[in-house]
């Protein structure tokens, strides 16, 4: 069963990294770079267009965000975690690896997806079960970032950590009753960084296994922060340890 793809920036980065589409389907009144941009490539991959009006392409998206452009592509294929961590190791002096303790939320997970691209992860890590996949809306929602960091799918997050340590990797886990400080931590070096589900946040085997628990520090009154929200956090501080010298010398 195919894919769906829905919005321009899902859609034209699935083509530049040559993901097999079948079929592209536009609104007629859909104009932009982008527009032209998917348009140009799809023709010089013999990718069928087919024009559509608007309710019928509201009819085939699960959003109506669609933004004009629906596109059917071959089925999402998750990555091998061994083979994306020995890439990740090979290729990258200090890799960054997200996991995601049972994120179910499809908005959230596509949120993560796209800030773990934007700071540099290798991949980010999901479950199999009781958790969400990838869906049309996950892929929207991260607006291209699928195309460019892997996603792997795992039974069970607290036996990946345990394979992650064996190849010397760190295991941070952002907990909210923790007394340590994300700044006051070093994390610098291979990481892995796990997220916790919306409501129960990291369950209890998660979190023994983990090296260190991270807080947030806030100034407000609730509390608490959106998943996706968290985890843009906490990967921005992995990203500027990993690069503050970097930064400094410029």
């Amino acid at each position: 069963m195919a894919d769906q793809l829905e919005g321009r920036n899902p859609v034209l980065e699935a083509l530049k990294a040559n993901r097999i589409i079948l079929e592209i389907w536009m609104a007629g009144s859909t104009k932009g770079k982008a527009i032209n941009e998917i348009v140009a490539l799809a023709r010089k991959k013999n990718i069928p267009i087919k024009e559509a009006d608007k309710d019928t392409l509201n009819r085939m998206a699960q959003n109506r965000n669609h933004q004009g452009v629906v596109a059917k592509a071959e089925p999402y294929r998750y990555r091998d975690f061994d083979e994306v961590i020995d890439e990740a190791i090979r290729e990258k002096k200090n890799p960054l690896i997200v996991l995601l303790d049972g994120i179910e939320d499809p908005h959230n997970l596509g949120s993560i997806i796209r800030s773990a691209e934007v700071f540099g992860a290798s991949a980010v890590v999901i479950q199999k079960n009781r958790a969400v996949g990838v869906t049309p809306s996950v892929a929207r929602i991260a607006s291209g970032a699928l195309e460019h960091v892997p996603v792997v799918q795992v039974v069970n997050i607290t036996e990946t950590i345990k394979a992650m340590k064996n190849k010397d990797f760190w295991i941070a886990a952002g907990d909210g009753d923790s007394h340590q400080v994300l700044y006051q931590q070093d994390l610098k070096g291979p990481v892995g960084l796990v997220i916790g589900s919306e409501g129960k946040g990291i369950s209890r085997l998660v979190k023994e296994n983990c090296d260190y628990l991270i807080r947030i520090p806030m100034a407000g009154k609730t509390g608490s922060l959106n998943a996706a929200v968290a985890a843009g956090i906490l990967l921005y501080e992995v990203f500027s340890q990993n690069n503050r010298d970097k930064e400094t010398t410029r």
